[in-house]
């Protein structure tokens, strides 16, 4: 076949394929049905193409198979293949790491805007009481109130800034009770709770060491072995329960163990025997001092030494390390049923709340956190036993010191006047500090003193206060020590070697009532006849003063209104206190002013409650009750 013939048969099969497809397409369109447009034969395409002379004639290509016929009916959709994939935007970091160093300088800056917060409110209370009633008082209040909440919430996100939580401490523990249980054979779990409680970083750090010899004193002296346990009732394994939570400006992390306790007899012997205490102090001593006597150095209850326990060092270094961050160690225990030891430490060493004192022109600050209470009292309640100054409060015995001989702070004596006594705690030591005025409370910023003046026993560093001047910081736990060896002062001798008229019935009791109101003096006379104590009445000032003048009665007591004619009550008192006898003699102000200058002015003038109408009969009997002393057996 010749080149004529094969382009001849292409064709004719080209024209019979094309007449076959036409035929198809139209038996459709007939029939209804929608028809795509025919693609182009493979045939077609080759015809179109140049033709270049083949050596061989190729077959023909197989027909294509028929065309798919879309259906009128809804069109499933088909995910198209070249559609570009989208890419989830780039995720952006939400920390970023910031030197200690930057954080610290951070809070020393926001300590000097505490600092000069302190400042402005002291200022604006000047400003206030000068210029009384005027109308720029009201803006200007506003603003230091703005500022005052502004700093104190800045200094709470700083010092977020700084927390970390205390699980990074407690993560480590379940591997060391799992390690001691196998050494020492004994069957212990471990209960952690308050793991997301947050603390300061730097406390963080230090208190990683004594958790660590508390809970091996716990596996070790506490919890019993399986075979003891069982034998006492309790279940075969014990169990140590290590939490942490907040409490007020603190942190307390408690450890409890269901193990053997405490016993009292056995730790006061131990000591005996390693001459830690002498056999007075060991009768004397209560259950819980005698709890305190694991931090002697040196003490240890082991019958060996081993790698747990048994060298003798251990609690007195966890008492240490606590102390140094300005924290307090509690321990309670019940002989048989088991132990808990509380950690009390502060959120932050950078600034504290603080009980500001005075002794003579000096003061001094105190951190609230070794606070128990203050209370006032009456020279004829300090006694002298053995050289040391004590008092009774309440169903206990409290050792007393004075501020001034601690610090040597040269103060005139006076016997007749009243002491304040603020009463410190630390774990289960307690003492009574007495001063010469209580200031108030107050946010202070912890300074150090420096290289020349750092060291100094019984400061822990300095502040700045509302004022401008510098107050010393109080380092309790040097102060209880220094307390030891303060003998009774000359003041405190004479003043307990001064013996008042013993008061056998109530009636010996003698308070006056000055009020130009005859019914408001009736009232208070109501109020204090259920106390059977004698009452003095006075119309105004003047009167009160007269039978002062006349000593006729020796008054354990005066309560005065403030707005009376011929003479208030701020001039009476400025008058009464003039006279040595009647310096000491309570004045409670009772009255229906209540703005702070008013107050203000009735301590200047020697007040020393302020009591604002209407009050109840219960709440005025009280603090007459304790201004004179009141003895409840004559109730």
């Amino acid at each position: 076949m010749d080149d004529g013939d094969i382009e001849a048969e292409i064709e004719r099969l080209l024209n019979e394929r094309q007449n076959q497809d036409k035929a198809r397409r139209a038996e459709k369109i007939a029939a209804g049905e929608a028809v795509p447009e025919a693609p182009p034969s493979p045939i077609e395409d080759e015809a179109a193409a140049p033709q270049a002379k083949p050596e061989a004639a190729a077959p023909p290509p197989p027909p294509p198979p028929p065309p798919v016929v879309a259906k009128a009916a809804p069109k499933k959709e088909e995910p198209k293949a070249a559609a570009p994939v989208k890419k989830a935007p780039a995720q952006v970091e939400q920390t970023i790491r910031v030197d200690v160093k930057r954080l610290d300088h951070l809070m020393n800056l926001i300590g000097e805007l505490v600092l000069a917060k302190n400042r402005l409110i002291k200022i604006n209370d000047d400003v206030e009481e000068r210029y009384e009633g005027e109308e720029f008082l009201e803006e200007l209040n506003q603003v230091v109130s703005i500022v005052s909440l502004v700093t104190t919430d800045l200094q709470i996100a700083v010092m977020k800034t700084r927390m970390l939580p205390i699980g990074k401490v407690f993560n480590k523990f379940p591997r060391m009770i799992r390690d001691l249980t196998r050494e020492l054979n004994k069957k212990i779990e471990l209960e952690i709770s308050g793991e997301e409680t947050e603390l300061d970083k730097s406390i963080v750090e230090e208190i990683g060491d004594p958790l660590v010899h508390i809970i091996r004193n716990s596996c070790d002296h506490g919890v019993e072995m399986p075979d003891v346990r069982v034998a006492a009732g309790k279940p075969e394994t014990g169990t140590i329960k290590l939490k942490a939570y907040n409490e007020g400006n603190a942190i307390v992390i408690q450890i409890d163990d269901d193990g053997k306790g405490l016993d009292v007899e056995m730790l006061k012997n131990k000591c005996l025997e390693k001459n830690l205490i002498t056999e007075k102090e060991a009768d004397n001593m209560s259950d819980k001092e005698a709890f305190a006597l694991i931090f002697k150095p040196g003490f240890s209850t082991a019958a060996a030494v081993t790698n747990v326990s048994g060298r003798g060092v251990g609690m007195d270094v966890v008492k240490t390390n606590i102390e140094k961050v300005n924290g307090i160690i509690d321990i309670d225990s019940v002989f048989g049923t088991g132990t808990s030891i509380k950690l009390k430490i502060p959120l932050t060493l950078a600034i504290i709340q603080a009980l500001l004192v005075g002794v003579q022109e000096e003061y001094y600050a105190i951190p609230l956190s070794s606070v128990l209470e203050t209370v006032r009292i009456s020279q004829d309640e300090i006694y002298t036993v053995e050289s040391r100054s004590v008092m009774r409060l309440r169903n206990e015995v409290l050792s007393l010191v004075h501020i001034g001989d601690i610090f040597e702070v040269d103060r005139i004596l006076d016997s007749g006047e009243h002491a304040y006594v603020v009463v410190l705690g630390l774990g289960a030591q307690k003492l009574g500090l007495i001063v010469d005025s209580l200031v108030g409370q107050e946010e202070i910023v912890i300074k150090s003193l420096g290289d020349y003046l750092k060291g100094i026993e019984g400061v822990a560093g300095a502040t700045i206060r509302g004022d401008g001047g510098v107050t010393l910081i109080v380092d309790v736990v040097a102060l209880m020590h220094m307390a030891k060896g303060v003998k009774a002062s000359a003041s405190t001798q004479s003043s307990a070697g001064q013996i008042t008229h013993e008061k056998s019935k109530a009636s010996d009791y003698k308070v006056m009532i000055v009020d130009d109101s005859k019914t408001d003096r009736m009232i208070m006379t109501k109020a204090l006849e259920p106390l059977g104590i004698s009452l003095v009445e006075a119309s105004d000032g003047q009167e009160a003063l007269s039978i002062l003048k006349s000593g006729e009665h020796n008054f354990d007591a005066m309560l005065v209104d403030i707005e009376m004619p011929r003479m208030d009550g701020y001039s009476l008192a400025t008058e009464i206190k003039k006279y040595n006898k009647y310096k000491n003699l309570p004045l409670i102000a009772v009255t229906s002013r209540t703005g702070k200058s008013d107050r203000m002015r009735g301590v200047e003038s020697g007040m020393v409650e302020y009591i604002t109408k209407p009050y109840s009969a219960d709440y005025l009997s009280s603090v007459v009750q304790r201004n004179v002393n009141f003895k409840s057996e004559f109730l």
